[in-house]
């Protein structure tokens, strides 16, 4: 492939679609901060970006079945009719068989609250043949409807897969798949796979979950995102210049890049403490405790954090 193909020119001037994740605050290990959770939903929803609840920001993997069904409700009582979207998380181990019933399950949940379901991957999806994969995404499409499928590197779940382009290309043609969240932080898989969707399905959502890359939406991906959770607004600005033409977009989004840089470094999965940590400096939440399970930044990088909030917001002056 040339770089053409690949998808490298930029496509100026292109309204963004941002999903965001939403972080799930703590008040201690063991206590959930709803209030605070659903003040981070109403900020999320009032700049104009999608929230995505029960996602690894949210600690879905950490969470019981009833607590997630706790969030959902939740977000549907604070969202009402604005959308957003939810991942179906199925715990499972390595080995363990598809658990399609689970899946359903979890999607029909989902709809019932008025969201879109994101299939999270687990040990059983992703151990099966090609074959088997796709007629498990197809069997959710026609039993659940529309959904978002999440392709997720290992440095973020041991259940994680990144599929062969050809596999992709077969996935992103299921009808009811409007959109793929891609979470390998290879810039060149997400070129090849703009590329792909360009050629297949020019309507298809190529989501980004590039936290170290987050100018992939200058070559024609959207975005869902755990970086957005930080600062909302700054990326609700950053997209509208980026539509607008305004230059303003470069330095804003170099500002947004630095905090994905730091927060996003190993060990990745602590990406969610620095997130804590950021919007307890903003006032977003008063505490940075995390459930249990959750490995920690530590505490010196708040003064750093600061500095570079500062830098984020002298870029959206």
């Amino acid at each position: 492939m040339n770089s053409e193909q690949l998808g490298f020119s930029i496509r100026p001037r292109r309204t963004i679609v941002g999903y965001s994740a939403v972080y799930l605050p703590w008040l201690s290990p063991t206590e959930i901060d709803w209030s605070g959770f659903e003040s981070l939903l109403e900020r999320t929803a009032a700049v104009g970006l999608i929230p995505a609840v029960n996602m690894d920001t949210g600690f879905a993997n950490l969470l019981t079945a009833e607590q997630r069904s706790q969030v959902l409700e939740r977000s549907q009582s604070v969202l009402g009719s604005s959308p957003f979207a939810a991942g179906i998380f199925v715990g499972d181990t390595p080995g363990s068989p598809f658990d399609r019933e689970a899946y359903l399950a979890g999607g029909a949940e989902i709809r019932s609250a008025g969201a879109t379901p994101i299939v999270f991957q687990s040990f059983g999806l992703t151990g099966q043949a090609d074959a088997e994969l796709l007629t498990a995404y197809e069997t959710i499409g026609n039993e659940v409807g529309e959904f978002i499928a999440f392709e997720l590197g290992q440095m973020f779940a041991p259940f994680g897969k990144i599929y062969s382009l050809e596999f992709y290309e077969r996935l992103i043609q299921i009808p009811q798949c409007i959109a793929a969240k891609h979470s390998s932080l290879s810039r060149i898989l997400e070129w090849q796979r703009l590329a792909v969707r360009d050629r297949v399905r020019p309507e298809f959502r190529c989501l980004t979950g590039n936290d170290l890359a987050i100018d992939m939406v200058m070559y024609g991906c959207d975005y869902l995102l755990g970086l957005s959770a930080y600062d909302p607004a700054a990326f609700a600005q950053r997209d509208a210049w980026w539509a607008a033409g305004d230059a303003r977009f470069y330095e804003l989004n170099d500002a947004l890049q630095y905090l994905g840089d730091f927060g996003f470094r190993d060990p990745v999965p602590s990406y969610k403490h620095t997130a804590a940590q950021y919007l307890k400096l903003q006032g977003a939440i008063t505490s940075s405790a995390l459930p249990v399970g959750c490995p920690a930044r530590p505490d010196s990088d708040e003064a750093i954090l600061a500095t570079i909030q500062a830098r984020v917001a002298h870029a959206m002056a």
